[in-house]
């Protein structure tokens, strides 16, 4: 079997700005990317079938025993054994929504296509990656925690409360924290730091590399994604990796890409103060559009930051490359490459946001190639009409 997955057109653009520099399968909910689910549910390895601009660094690779599954799904037990069980040739589907298919090679047609008629979990809008967390935490947990026996709690200082819904693996290092279990499971990925103080309840995922600094209050639900660095209060937030958020301040209800920098003492709002549903950014129309959510917070692209005592509005939309700074309530949309704040914006001068990339990677000791200059150059490009 060889396994790709694909964007769906309409979903890629709704999970804008996230997929502006990735595919929608390498989006993080719960403790793994949906590419990593599905190769872990199939033991194999995954290609991409994904926008142009992207193909450098996320590669499709074809041969004669195609799977193509769509990228915004996530696999569970029946799912993958229908997958499985598709003969050659034919479609998988709901409705008119395009599952999977097996080697297609004809257009899909009624002769071609399977109906299934089982639930299905999609990420197919930027909130769902928060409010599917607590559930695709407990589906990972068991996925990547069955069969193995977890490593010893490194620190009798340590309180544990629920302790067999955690899971320690090798090199995690953790002194006097609390950790409470009981209503959702803990996991702590290889070599992952939690500092003194740390209060923890699940569900809760801190990935390979992730640290928790001193006091850090993690309410439940929230994933802290590879080599990302966390403290002050977070819940229901996914932050898929590299990214900082190391003082205090609230995030809740919120999403962060990768390579993000959160200034001390930044802060989001994910509850209006008339408790009406929360309105956010949609690419798609251009405009501000009902999440039909009490609480939603901040959704933030790749290597965007923002300044010390930065306070975001309940429903903001932060796009790729932004710098944010200033007094007062930046606008509850920020486009990709925008320098500035309340106090007014102007264009991120590329080379700049290029250089301060380069500069972000090289701390972690990874290299800013051409694939990812190119990808960044893209974006500027394409989102240049949304910053007149």
């Amino acid at each position: 079997m060889n396994l790709v997955l694909f964007d769906d057109p309409v979903i890629r653009l709704e999970l804008l700005p996230f997929t502006f520099t990735r595919p929608v399968c390498e989006i993080r909910v719960g403790i793994l990317t949906i590419a990593e689910k599905w190769e872990k549910w199939l033991t194999a390895k995954a290609s991409y079938q994904t926008e142009k601009y992207l193909q450098k660094k996320f590669a499709p690779k074809f041969t004669d025993d195609n799977v193509l599954i769509n990228g915004a799904v996530c696999p569970d037990q029946k799912l993958v054994d229908t997958i499985k069980s598709l003969p050659a040739g034919y479609y998988l589907v709901q409705g008119s929504f395009l599952i999977a298919a097996h080697h297609p090679e004809k257009e899909m047609e009624s002769t071609n296509t399977i109906e299934y008629t089982d639930p299905i979990k999609v990420i197919d809008r930027p909130w769902k990656i928060f409010t599917e967390n607590g559930r695709e935490i407990r589906a990972d947990f068991k996925l990547v925690t069955e069969g193995r026996k977890s490593a010893p709690l490194p620190d009798k200082h340590t309180v544990v409360y629920g302790e067999e819904n955690l899971f320690v693996e090798d090199g995690v290092t953790i002194k006097a924290a609390v950790i409470n279990a009981e209503n959702g499971p803990v996991y702590l990925g290889k070599n992952s730091i939690i500092q003194e103080g740390a209060l923890i309840r699940g569900a809760f995922a801190l990935c390979e590399g992730g640290h928790l600094n001193m006091g850090v209050k993690i309410r439940g639900d929230v994933t802290v994604g590879p080599y990302s660095k966390v403290g002050g209060e977070i819940s229901t937030t996914v932050v898929f990796g590299n990214s900082n958020k190391a003082h205090d301040g609230f995030l809740g209800c919120s999403v962060l890409g990768e390579w993000c920098n959160l200034g001390a003492d930044t802060n989001t709002s994910n509850l209006k103060n008339n408790y009406d549903t929360v309105k956010l950014w949609r690419h798609v129309t251009a405009s501000y559009e009902s999440t039909g959510l009490q609480f939603c917070g901040l959704m933030m692209g790749d290597h965007s930051k923002c300044s010390i005592n930065t306070m975001f509005n309940t429903g903001t939309v932060v796009d790729v490359s932004a710098n944010i700074f200033g007094g007062g309530f930046p606008k509850n949309y920020i486009p990709s490459f925008t320098w500035g704040g309340s106090g007014g914006v102007t264009t991120y001068d590329l080379d700049k946001a290029l250089e301060t990339a380069r500069r972000v990677m090289e701390r972690r000791n990874l290299v800013f190639d051409d694939i990812e200059k190119e990808i960044l150059t893209h974006v500027f490009q394409l989102t240049a009409p949304t910053r007149l």
